[in-house]
């Protein structure tokens, strides 16, 4: 799957401006779901043994992802919201997350009937940066009791300091791909 990432990224990923790299085509705004349907596969071969009993991701660009990936761990996933509406439980776990890419801060929440205490959590998402996401899913999980067994990355930016914020916290980690960094408009792999 790495391999088959990497062509993906290289082929079809956009390097813009601040080291975003845009997988719009495929990932997170037009949808691959074959391809998806690998990475879900290969997220499976990685946290079966960790007796998941819930995928947790964020709205939005991680839904496509976990609802995949659930069905080979035969799971329900939750993704926290980013938006208030009227039809969501009033009774949510919440906290803040900060957006690189919009500049912003945001609260997410997710319904506490859906995190439950003895809920084995997966979280998944599509990129891992900073990792303020996948931090701010970490505390709803904590608030909820819930244990976090895994965190899975489609993309990882190691040159960025994510990676090492969930090494403190002591959750293991799995990134199909990891990038070194960008140069002359292309992507740096690292190497396996």
């Amino acid at each position: 799957m790495n391999k088959a990432l990497q062509i993906r990224v290289q082929r079809d990923g956009i390097v813009a401006e601040g080291e975003i790299l845009k997988v719009d085509s495929f990932v997170n705004h037009q949808v691959d779901p074959s391809f998806l349907n690998l990475a879900g596969r290969e997220f499976y071969a990685r946290f079966k043994k960790a007796g998941i009993t819930k995928i947790l991701t964020i709205e939005a660009s991680g839904i496509a992802i976990a609802a995949i990936a659930a069905q080979y761990f035969d799971v329900p996933f939750v993704f926290a919201k980013k938006t208030e509406s009227l039809n969501l439980d009033p009774d949510t776990y919440e906290t803040e997350v900060y957006s690189y890419t919009k500049g912003k801060g945001y609260q997410v929440r997710v319904a506490k009937k859906f995190l439950l205490p003895d809920d084995k959590i997966l979280i998944l998402d599509d990129f891992l940066a900073r990792g303020e996401a996948a931090l701010g899913l970490v505390r709803l999980c904590r608030q909820a009791g819930s244990s976090v067994e895994g965190i899975g990355i489609l993309i990882e930016k190691s040159f960025q300091e994510g990676a090492g914020r969930i090494q403190q916290e002591g959750i293991p980690l799995e990134s199909l791909v990891r990038i070194a960094g960008f140069e002359d408009g292309k992507v740096i792999f690292e190497q396996d």
